[in-house]
């Protein structure tokens, strides 16, 4: 995978911001070498926490500043194919859902014995793939945290997408740094991570997995057939991505006994970030 000397000076300084020290690793699976930068207490309950497309496992520091580590062995996982340090296989891509629920087990299985049940969360992009991944795995999971996520509830407002086409097409420093500041809607961004985004645009664009809905039914519900997994939801009120009211009414309607809610005020992009506090607060 392409990496400029710069990009890994960026990801570098964002990592180096974390509390603590920070061990990194890297976990061989069928499709390549995944890095996990994992913090908190060895012998306490995993969080693997999945980012969104392009954010780097990186992304999650303030949320380990705010507490997620005090109480969790947090895995922080770059996705394979994503900017970040992970590499993937040259003879086998991560192309179908299938494919990514096969890595996950294997980065599951790579972070060794486990001291309780595991939680997973993602963000946005990393969200839909945990969906998936406890839509399938549920036995797997004592907890699944969905931040902000798309394409599990609710669709993408087509003038969200029609937006990031020219950056995902032929991503550049500028463009990244344009729409992040539109979809923010000016909101103070770390320097740090924004210049860690505009150092991924010289990845190689690897089309990211892509497929319907996952099937959730069962999940969060008190009396229901299979393993219990408790799941909890939050959404960016002020994403531009889709409409965060109704997809969290439509996300109460599909998960009755899931835990929903809005943040007021925040966006889409930089939620980890802007809202970490409040995240650690509520589901950490």
């Amino acid at each position: 995978m392409y990496r400029t000397s710069s990009f890994r000076a960026a990801y570098d300084a964002v990592l180096g911001r974390w509390p603590g020290p920070v061990e990194a690793v890297d976990l061989a699976t069928p499709y390549g070498v995944t890095r996990v930068n994992r913090c908190g207490p060895a012998d306490a309950p995993p969080l693997v926490l999945l980012p969104g497309g392009g954010s780097t496992s990186t992304v999650w520091g303030a949320c380990v500043a705010a507490g997620a580590a005090r109480a969790h062995r947090v895995h922080a996982v770059d996705l394979v194919g994503d900017p970040g340090l992970s590499v993937p296989a040259p003879d086998r891509a991560i192309r179908a859902v299938g494919d990514l629920v096969g890595w996950l087990d294997a980065v599951l299985d790579g972070l060794g014995p486990q001291h309780g049940p595991v939680t997973l969360a993602g963000h946005s992009y990393g969200a839909w793939i945990a969906a998936h991944y406890a839509a399938r795995r549920p036995d797997r999971l004592g907890r699944l945290v969905l931040l902000d996520p798309t394409q599990v509830f609710a669709g993408l407002r087509p003038g969200y997408v029609l937006r990031a086409l020219p950056m995902l097409v032929r991503p550049t420093p500028e463009r990244i740094r344009s729409f992040l500041a539109w979809e923010s809607r000016g909101a103070a961004l770390d320097p740090a991570w924004l210049r860690l985004q505009e150092e991924s645009a010289g990845f190689p664009a690897v089309r990211p997995v892509t497929g319907p809905r996952p099937d959730l039914a069962g999940l969060g519900r008190p009396s229901g057939a299979g393993p219990r997994v408790d799941v909890d939801v939050l959404f960016a009120g002020r994403a531009r991505c889709h409409d965060s009211g109704r997809a969290a009414r439509a996300t109460r309607e599909a998960l009755p006994g899931a835990r929903v809610d809005v943040l007021p005020g925040v966006p889409h992009h930089a939620l980890p970030l802007t809202a970490a506090a409040e995240i650690a607060r509520r589901v950490f």
